[in-house]
């Protein structure tokens, strides 16, 4: 399943959490996959793509970041997966 995160970086922590990216990675546990991400101009927020089929995993990876922001995790679904989903209430 696809989630997108939203990561809210503390007040000034930008520069840290690409240091700590940059010298330990992005910390995913095994089974939470990283797809893509886009970070507001100003550097307050992250807004990542991520793929699990465990969603307790975020659990994990958010205690490695915890100290530098707070999250929230999106379940979403592709437009195109929306669409089929949906497809049967549209004929009315």
């Amino acid at each position: 399943m696809l989630y997108m995160v939203i990561e809210y970086f503390n007040a000034g922590a930008a520069a840290e959490i690409y240091r700590r990216a940059r010298d330990r990675g992005r910390q995913l546990p095994p089974g939470l996959d990283y797809v893509d991400s886009w970070v507001d101009l100003n550097y307050f927020r992250c807004f990542q793509l991520m793929r699990t089929d465990d969603p307790s995993l975020f659990d994990i990876w958010i205690q490695a970041w915890s100290d530098l922001g707070h999250f929230e995790i999106i379940p979403v679904r592709t437009s195109a997966e929306a669409a089929q989903h949906i497809a049967d209430q549209l004929y009315v």
